[in-house]
């Protein structure tokens, strides 16, 4: 009986037929040999000095942009993401390059008096070394990026491990960032859980996104090992609705926020939360929205809710719902793509696991709070807290949700499934685990703060 990993393959959702890779997995002492090389060109990544690195960085986000249309079109193959959401994703990638081009140049530390004598006191940020990147296959271009681009902007390494469901895009990304940096700076492994603990045990710092198991376990490993980690993990995020809300926008939002991208979003909404009457009213226009929605070919300009990453997990889906009232559109017939009817699932009993669980797909449910006090402890209730969306006319209420909600990010009448790349992302509980990601927090996590202390070797001339 062989040892070896199982080949990495990856197929194409709306058809499965089609596949776009299939290769033997490299294993685990691949891995290792990857870090071993990118630890090799640390140092002289790290001399190039700030204009090199800005410089590549520039050059990586210009030819993104370059290859827009041709990332869209992988993106919609390989992960299902509908072709308006993928070309959204593509021209945020380019952003996040050229936003970090520019921090090479930000200071990497202060200076300061000493309490009494002669000399002088410095802070000064220095990089890890190899950074090991282990990413989803959700967002294939964006999540990397955010990762890598930070990482590399402050004199890191890369080896990035992708999800195998997401190889080709992962591969071609690594392509244009290649041809911007010197050789093994950047190194794409595909591969599956032995190739991404082979580097988590190797590299030295980790940034992780995925599942809460395996968040986890990757914490436990970099604990263990003293090194700096982040884990981006799950999420159960809830939408509050209030009475005085626009409940035709806030129907919209929310609607877009369970079924966009087929609900496979760590922001998506999970539980909509209607707080006194705005039950009705709500349950009424998430349903007329809902039915509206385009579900169908991710290659269709009108698609929203394009098929699920695969057979399991659009099996998971349609087994959570499973005898449950619901609102639904209808997925698409006469196709063997992976697809789900978005729904919205009422009159949960008591412990049911949509209540506790994160299904990753197209469905919520709706839950009936008696006031905006009961619709926070309702949202706080489960393990995770990444982002909460509340919607409402109330600056009142608007406070209250920000002081009082147990989330990393608040949204206020807006999706629950937004990002911002310049300001820090994550969550609370077992949402997260670590520094954050994305903005200037990026640059503290990729980089260990050092302090100096310079004393003069002659006696002062004041003295």
């Amino acid at each position: 009986m062989s040892d070896a990993p199982p080949p990495v393959v990856s197929r194409n959702p709306a058809d499965p037929s089609d596949i776009l890779v299939h290769v033997p997995a490299p294993g685990a002492r691949a891995a290792t040999r990857a870090v071993e090389r990118a630890r090799a060109a640390q140092p002289h990544w790290l001399l190039d000095g700030a204009a090199a690195r800005s410089a590549a960085l520039g050059a990586i986000a210009a030819a993104v942009e370059a290859a827009a249309d041709e990332l869209t079109a992988l993106a919609v193959r390989e992960v299902g993401k509908p072709v308006t959401e993928a070309r959204a994703e593509v021209a945020r990638t380019a952003a996040i390059w050229r936003y970090y081009a520019q921090a090479p140049y930000e200071p990497t530390g202060v200076v300061h008096e000493t309490a009494a004598g002669p000399g002088l006191l410095l802070t000064r940020r220095r990089p890890h070394g190899v950074a090991g990147l282990i990413t989803p296959w959700n967002f294939p271009f964006a999540i990397p990026s955010w990762k890598a681009a930070p990482a590399l902007a402050t004199g890191n390494t890369v080896v990035l491990k992708p999800a195998p469901e997401a190889t080709a895009c992962a591969q071609r990304l690594a392509e244009i960032v290649q041809q911007a940096v010197p050789t093994g700076v950047f190194t794409v492994l595909p591969g599956g859980a032995t190739e991404g603990n082979a580097v988590v045990s190797a590299a030295d710092a980790v940034s992780f996104t995925g599942s809460t198991v395996v968040g986890q376990a990757v914490t436990l490993t970099t604990t263990a090992r003293g090194i700096p980690a982040q884990a981006e993990m799950g999420g159960l995020n809830a939408a509050i609705v209030l009475p005085d809300a626009d409940i035709d926008t806030a129907a919209a939002h929310i609607a877009s926020a369970i079924a966009g991208y087929a609900g496979q979003k760590c922001t998506a909404t999970s539980r909509v939360i209607a707080v006194g009457a705005a039950l009705g009213p709500l349950r009424e226009a998430l349903a007329e929205r809902l039915r509206a929605l385009a579900v169908g070919d991710p290659a269709d300009s009108a698609t929203v809710c394009g098929p699920l990453i695969s057979e399991r997990a659009r099996d998971r889906v349609i087994e959570a719902r499973r005898g449950l009232p619901a609102v639904a559109t209808a997925a698409p017939t006469g196709s063997d793509g992976w697809y789900a009817a978005p729904a919205l699932v009422t009159n949960l009993p008591p412990g049911h696991p949509l209540l506790h669980e994160e299904v990753f797909g197209p469905l919520a449910a709706l839950l009936p709070a008696d006031d905006l006090a009961q619709a926070v402890r309702i949202t706080n209730s489960v393990p995770y807290g990444l982002v909460t969306s509340v919607h409402t006319a109330s600056l009142d209420a608007t406070l209250h949700g920000l002081d009082h909600l147990d989330t990393g990010m608040v949204r206020v009448n807006a999706p629950s499934s937004g990002v911002d790349f310049h300001l820090p992302f994550g969550g609370t509980k077992a949402s997260s685990s670590g520094p954050r990601e994305q903005g200037h927090a990026a640059l503290d996590f990729y980089t260990s703060q050092r302090t100096y202390t310079l004393t003069p070797a002659l006696p002062s001339i004041l003295a």
